[in-house]
């Protein structure tokens, strides 16, 4: 077994700046898809009998992105989660074990919670 890196309060501030990199990026893309409906992309074919290929196509599409808005949704309080655990020192521990998590995996996965292998 490896000895690893240690956390530094250097590296906390860098990984909670990309954290926070992150949030903005997952609202501003929420907030982008808020309040639009999508049947205005195609208002211009209310007038007409819509194709039921379109439909189709329509429905997919609003399927899709309330889908990938759920994952960013959830992606966001993980990001939250964080930065909370930033905040209260218990950043870098893995919530299950309270072993350290690898440097490695935080710098890849700054919001995990566990050790790779405790994941299920």
């Amino acid at each position: 077994m490896t000895k690893h890196e240690k956390l530094t309060d250097e590296k906390i501030m860098h990984i909670k700046k990309r954290l926070q990199e992150l949030k903005n990026e997952n609202e501003e893309k929420l907030e982008s898809n808020k309040g639009t409906n999508p049947n205005d992309e195609t208002q211009e074919l209310a007038d007409h009998a819509n194709h039921p290929g379109d439909l189709g196509t329509e429905q997919f599409e609003q399927e899709r992105d309330a889908g990938l808005d759920l994952v960013r949704e959830d992606r966001l309080q993980d990001i939250n989660d964080a930065l909370e655990r930033i905040a209260n020192g218990t950043y870098g521990l893995s919530e299950k074990s309270g072993k350290p998590i690898p440097i490695e995996r935080l710098e890849a996965q700054p919001a995990a919670r566990n050790l790779v292998e405790e994941e299920e």
